[in-house]
Formats: C-alpha cells, sequence, structure tokens
C-alpha cells in the first residue's frame, strides 16, 4: 500500500514549524488513541500513520531526506516507522504524559533506547581519497559505575511510591474516561530514591568523556554519515544505547575541485605549447606518482582532456573509481623582446599579409562588415 504524504496526513503546509506539527498531531493522536477507540482497526492505523509523521517531521535529519527524496529517500536511510502501539509509547510515551496527560502504560518498567549523538569530523581532500582510521573524542552519559545505574547511594535500595503504589501511574477520571498519568510524586518511575547517589546524584548517569577509533572508507564526501551502533547515550531501564553519526565534512583543495567521484583541475600551458603540442607532467590526488598528460597539436583554451580511473573511490560498488578531467587555460604573453616579436611577425607573414598590411589596403574590416550583414 502506498504511503500518504506526510504533511496530508498531520494536516499541516510543508514550511510548518515545530509548533503547528505537535499541534497538529496533538489533535489526531487523542481523536484515535487506542484507550479512545477499543477494537477500531481504522482508528489504530491512523493512529500509527500520525506517529510516523510527526517522528519525521519533528527530526531535522530525516525531514530533509523525506523533503528531497520522500519515502523512499527514508527507506534509504534505514528508518522503517513503528511496529507497534509499544514502539510508539516506548518513542513518544514523554509526549503523550506531558501534553495529552495520559501515557501509554507501562510506567518504569518501559525500556527506551538512549539519545544519538552527533560528531562532525573535518578532513582534508587526500584524506576522503585514501580513507583513513581516526581518533575521535566526544561527551555522552553513561550508567553510573557507582551505583550501577540505580541513583541509590550503594547500600541502600529505592523505596515504593506511596502516591501510586509503584505503578509510576495515577488514574482519574474524566467525563466517561479513566485516564492515567504519570505520577507527579516518582515522575513515573513508581519509587523514591530517599538516599541519592552521590556521584550521579541520584540521575543513575555520569557525563564521561569517549575515545573510539573510527573508520573511514576512501571516497566520502561533504554530508556522509557514517553510523556506529550503540556508541551513543546509554538507555533507561535497560533499554539499548543510541547512535553516534559522524558527519564528514571535506575541505577544500588548491589544485583539485570535486564534482562527485570526479576530479577536475586546470592546468596553465603557453601558446606555443598549445599549437604544437607536447607532453607534460601534473600531479595526481594521494599519490607520489605524476601523470604524463598528451597535449594535442592545436589545444584550443577551454579544451577538457579525460583521464579514465584518477578521481575519487566509489561508495556505490558498481564502479572502482571516478575520472581526472583537465582543462586547459592557454597562457598568452603581455610582454614580447625583440625576437620574439620578429619570430612572431614572420609567423605572421607566413600565413599571409600581416595585420597592419591589411589595414592599409582596406581588408581590416572586413569580417565586421561580414558580421554585419
Amino acid at each position: 500500500m502506498n504511503k500518504r504524504d506526510y504533511y496530508e496526513v498531520l494536516g499541516v503546509a510543508r514550511e510548518s514549524g515545530e509548533v503547528e506539527i505537535k499541534a497538529a498531531y496533538r489533535k489526531l493522536a487523542l481523536k484515535y488513541h487506542p484507550d479512545r477507540n477499543p477494537g477500531n482497526k481504522d482508528a489504530e492505523e491512523m493512529f500509527k500513520e500520525a506517529a510516523e509523521a510527526y517522528d519525521v517531521l519533528t527530526d531535522d535529519e530525516k525531514r530533509q531526506l523525506y523533503d528531497k527524496f520522500g519515502h523512499e529517500g527514508l527507506a534509504g536511510s534505514g528508518f522503517r516507522g513503528f511496529n507497534g502501539f509499544e514502539d510508539i509509547f516506548s518513542n513518544f510515551g514523554d509526549i503523550f504524559e506531558g501534553i495529552f496527560g495520559f501515557g501509554g502504560g507501562g510506567g518504569r518498567t518501559r525500556a527506551m533506547q538512549g539519545k544519538s549523538l552527533r560528531y562532525d569530523l573535518e578532513l582534508s581532500l587526500e584524506e576522503a581519497f585514501l580513507g583513513k582510521e581516526a581518533e575521535i573524542s566526544f561527551h555522552r552519559l553513561e550508567e553510573c559505575a557507582t551505583c550501577h545505574g540505580s541513583g541509590s547511594k550503594p547500600g541502600t535500595q529505592p523505596e515504593t511510591c506511596g502516591t501510586c503504589q509503584g505503578r509510576g501511574q495515577v488514574i482519574r477520571s474524566q467525563g466517561f474516561f479513566q485516564v492515567s498519568s504519570t505520577c507527579p510524586a516518582c515522575h513515573g518511575q513508581g519509587e523514591i530514591i530517599s538516599q541519592p547517589c552521590s556521584e550521579c546524584g541520584g540521575g543513575g548517569k555520569t557525563r564521561v568523556e569517549k575515545e573510539i577509533q573510527v573508520k573511514i572508507p576512501a571516497g566520502v564526501d561533504t554530508g556522509s554519515q557514517l553510523r556506529l551502533r550503540g556508541e551513543g547515550e546509554s538507555g533507561e531501564n535497560g533499554g539499548p544505547p543510541g547512535d553516534l553519526f559522524v558527519v564528514i565534512h571535506v575541505k577544500e583543495h588548491d589544485f583539485f575541485a570535486r564534482e562527485d567521484e570526479n576530479l577536475i583541475c586546470q592546468v596553465p600551458i603557453s601558446f606555443v605549447q598549445a599549437t604544437l603540442g607536447d607532453t607534460m607532467s601534473i600531479p595526481l590526488l594521494g599519490e607520489e606518482k605524476t601523470h604524463e598528460l598528451n597535449i594535442p597539436r592545436g589545444t584550443q583554451p577551454g579544451e577538457i582532456i579525460k583521464v579514465p580511473g584518477k578521481g575519487m573511490a566509489s561508495l556505490r560498488g558498481f564502479r572502482k573509481r571516478g575520472d581526472l578531467y583537465v582543462k586547459i587555460v592557454v597562457k598568452i604573453p603581455k610582454k614580447l623582446n625583440q625576437q620574439q616579436t620578429e619570430l612572431l611577425q614572420e609567423f605572421s607573414r607566413t600565413e599571409g599579409l600581416t595585420l597592419s598590411e591589411k589595414k592599409k589596403k582596406g581588408k581590416g574590416k572586413g569580417f565586421w562588415k561580414k558580421k554585419a550583414h
């Protein structure tokens, strides 16, 4: 079945901000929430569809992919939507509790994945060409080593919350409905930490500096992302850790420019080399050896000579490397000595009359007369 446009699902414009998107989602979630539509399969599908649209449109990276490539772009990034209500509630439990006034159930026992992190890594074009192994350092929240994530002082135990009796939820009646909400005393944990851990202050996590080795494949470009699973912050209530996304930024090169997998450079030659032809050595990116470039006779300014297989490595798999394109720039001398002037004048005479002689014979404007007509 074809998926509907996410903006259409929520009924918002494509330029809508997070506040408008959240308000639209809240309205739909209240309308189609499973507690208000027991056994209604259509309502269940609408509820899941709205949750998926909200998840994408409030995530900057997912939204950029969706705006540019649609549902296919999200599929390529690994996004698969939600498997069921438990999946939705585990991701949006705070939203239901905070703005809807009820949760998805489960209270303190619900496992939640940790927060994913981003690291921006700058590379030279040579490093992007060759690939490298880089050591990066970043900070993340990890389970407290002193209390092992419990938040309690070693040797003590949390106490059962007297307000919710350990459920993490309190239930109140609203008209025909019974609505559960997060317990205000224990904040949904079902327990009260009477003697907090001195290391983490009762939070169960500490901020630590982490150093890891990252293998950068050859051929990466600005905007490439490497996903390191499990290297984000630790999860909640036994949930898995988040991921670390390494975002690549490639610096500009003094000689080579890049277009996808191809490299481009400009090589200056004299008008004599362009006329007579020549062979010259040019550098190759990431290689110590040079390439002998053949300049054909009569090469014109701006002509491009292709050097196959000397571009960037490909990340796509169906080809090994791109190509190198050399743009020829012909230098015209601004100053000539007497001998050079005489030689050029002699060359001009071998082609016929000199320009000054043509003017004397009234032939200098013939070209422009032809263009005028």
